[in-house]
């Protein structure tokens, strides 16, 4: 038999090594044998289907809802099972013009345009229609966040909290989507919940599933900034148990999540390849903005991974981080008196998240890609400009 390296396979599948070398890893090339540190494809081998795609009944690029709810989806395009490469796609096919407004600000959110997401979005703050008021609430909220309306995003967060003392009644769907809306509006940006409020995990089993995928990842966020890192791993394993990938954005938040999970239990390897299968669902449609969310953790890999063979993407997800982080630290910090560190760059973040972690300075330049020397004294700098003067310090002003 005929053998080509993962160079090769790369060019020739119109992917990057990395990606190719992973589907080795992964057991998703028949055929693809190891000697050394590297891998050996049969030159005949295809490049690893879409398991979406393999699953598919139809060359529809989605797939039935399991049940028609009795009022419209929130937030269809984070429920909409379409295949990576076709969001756009999905989003014409939405035949209510109501619900395909929401999915075009979803969009335009999950891709790192937050001006276009907030200002469709901001067409149904008001709407009658609960379901699609909040989904445009928590839009509104996020998208203002990185536009920098700090202002116009606590006055939108404050109606998504209000939203079950200002209903009277509401079925037990719209009750689950407005607990889903507020757990997620808080949990995301680290504050505490509101008294009273019914556990999301109550809920869940309520929700279509595509949000029932993406609850599963607040589920596992919320865990994670517990610190209980191994069983917010179950709880992502839980979620594609249950739905594989057939949701694409939940998808890449849970393996984002599975990234922050492996990165805080010192298992780089692990989350290296969540960060890959991330990456192979957001690309195709340029679902980058999760990326940019995530980045406290992900530091060096990100530039590791994606810098090299996608610059351009690598240049926007530093600048969504940017961003959004000061938009987010501007709520969390005056709500909560935690003062997450708004002075450092990126890297400077990055290596101080990882020193409070208990990091070495060798551990973090393996993952940095840097010397050691370096790291000590982007620590240093990080322990200037926060005015503190000790290592252990640095837990305070870090995110959880």
């Amino acid at each position: 038999m005929d053998y080509i390296t993962v160079q090769q396979a790369a060019e020739k599948w119109n992917i990057s090594p990395r990606l190719a070398q992973q589907y080795c890893a992964d057991g998703r090339i028949p055929g693809a044998q190891k000697f050394g540190t590297a891998w050996a494809i049969p030159a005949s081998a295809q490049k690893p289907a879409d398991p979406r795609k393999e699953k598919a009944a139809s060359p529809s690029i989605t797939a039935p809802l399991e049940e028609a709810p009795s009022h419209p989806i929130p937030m269809p395009l984070l429920n909409g099972p379409f295949l990576p490469g076709h969001c756009k796609e999905y989003v014409e096919s939405i035949p209510e013009a109501q619900l395909r407004d929401i999915a075009w600000a979803e969009y335009y959110y999950f891709s790192g345009q937050p001006e276009e997401a907030a200002r469709i979005a901001e067409l149904y703050l008001s709407y009658e229609e609960l379901s699609l008021r909040l989904s445009a609430c928590l839009i509104y909220t996020y998208a203002n966040l990185s536009i920098g309306q700090i202002q116009r995003a606590k006055h939108t967060l404050t109606q998504i909290q209000n939203t079950l003392t200002a209903e009277e009644t509401l079925p037990p769907q719209l009750q689950s989507v407005a607990v889903f809306a507020i757990t997620t509006a808080s949990v995301l940006l680290h504050l505490p919940l509101p008294q009273g409020l019914h556990s999301l995990p109550e809920h869940i089993r309520l929700l279509p599933p595509g949000l029932r995928m993406f609850a599963l990842y607040v589920q596992a966020h919320q865990t994670y900034l517990e610190g209980d890192y191994g069983k917010s791993i179950g709880i992502v394993e839980t979620a594609f148990a249950m739905e594989g990938q057939r949701y694409p954005i939940p998808s890449i938040y849970l393996h984002l999540a599975a990234v922050m999970d492996y990165m805080s239990l010192k298992q780089p390897e692990q989350a290296q390849a969540h960060l890959l299968r991330a990456w192979e669902l957001a690309r195709p449609d340029d679902l980058i903005e999760g990326f940019g969310e995530h980045h406290g953790l992900l530091g060096g890999m990100l530039e590791a991974v994606l810098k090299k063979d996608w610059p351009e993407d690598f240049r926007r997800i530093i600048a969504i981080t940017y961003r959004f982080s000061a938009g987010w630290r501007k709520v969390h910090n005056p709500e909560t008196g935690h003062p997450v560190a708004d002075n450092l760059t990126t890297t400077e973040f990055a290596a101080a998240m990882l020193a409070a972690r208990g990091w070495t300075n060798q551990e973090i330049a393996g993952h940095l890609g840097i010397s050691p020397n370096t790291v000590k004294q982007y620590i240093s700098t990080a322990l200037q400009k926060l005015n503190i003067k000790q290592r252990k310090d640095l837990k305070q002003y870090m995110l959880r």
